[in-house]
């Protein structure tokens, strides 16, 4: 870094002509795993950043706007969630959420290791979901690790990264279909759907074929300053329950965004979206 001011520049939203900047104050971690590259870096305003091939992946400030919407919505859908599966997620953000619940098992499927290691190390805060006897543990591609499970899950979440590389098979018609039938017969699904500024070719894609899938399909949205747009977006995919209507209101302790008026109003998208996913 050479005592000058550094800055990471998201390498997704860069490629497109548009760029999030976060000044950094020292690089705590840089290693190269068998999938991909991984930093851990202190940033100037938003704490300790992780960045994978240069696309940010969380910070300390704001992780918790996106752990906890991709998580508590669906576990406040589902009444009784018992068996949950999250593919990616090794820095375990969404699990820290997941197990604030009253579920038997969780598994995480994560296909790098290092990425779980790199977390337990530097996001101690994080990562805290590793050491519950909950928690089954799997480096392995969750592409294919769903497909040994059959009506077996109440809720599965897919906390991926941006659909390159490793995480494209992700997005694919095939997977969503593994999903469904993974899930039990009131099973919901949550994943990961990119921002509704940017990405609606992609959106539009998604909820062509999930709506042949499932019987409920929904577009809903956090919002992450460190994140391309400052939003990012989630598809529920549900074979009974209303993402709205059937919501119970279960208590959650120490939620620093989540709240039923915020997962109602999630649902409630802008009129370029509606048209793509209504």
């Amino acid at each position: 870094m050479n005592g000058k001011d550094f800055w990471i520049n998201d390498a997704w939203d860069k490629e497109k002509g548009r760029s999030i900047s976060i000044k950094i104050k020292s690089s705590l971690e840089s290693c190269r795993s068998e999938f991909q590259q991984i930093d851990v870096y202190e940033s100037e305003c938003f704490g300790r950043l992780l960045a994978l091939d240069n696309i940010i992946m969380l910070t300390e400030a704001d992780e918790f706007a996106y752990h906890e919407m991709i998580s508590h919505v669906a576990l406040n859908v589902h009444p009784d969630p018992r068996r949950v599966l999250i593919i990616g997620g090794g820095d375990g953000g969404t699990a820290r959420e997941v197990l604030k619940h009253d579920v038997e098992e969780v598994h995480l499927c994560e296909i790098d290791r290092e990425v779980i290691r790199v977390s337990i190390k530097y996001f101690p805060t994080i990562s805290t979901c590793f050491d519950d006897q909950r928690m089954k543990v799997v480096t392995d591609d969750g592409a294919e690790y769903i497909k040994g499970y059959k009506d077996f899950f109440d809720l599965v979440i897919v906390d991926s990264s941006d659909p390159i590389g490793p995480a494209r098979v992700l997005f694919a018609e095939e997977f969503y279909n593994n999903i469904h039938d993974s899930l039990t017969e009131d099973g919901i699904a949550v994943t990961q759907s990119e921002s509704m500024f940017y990405d609606k070719g992609l959106i539009k894609d998604l909820f062509v074929f999930n709506k042949r899938i499932f019987p409920i399909v929904r577009y809903f949205y956090t919002l992450v300053p460190t994140y391309p747009s400052g939003t990012i977006g989630f598809s529920f995919c549900s074979k009974k329950y209303d993402p709205v209507k059937d919501m119970h209101k279960k208590i959650i302790p120490d939620l620093r965004y989540y709240n039923y008026d915020i997962h109602k109003a999630a649902f409630m998208l802008p009129n370029f979206i509606n048209q793509i996913v209504g």
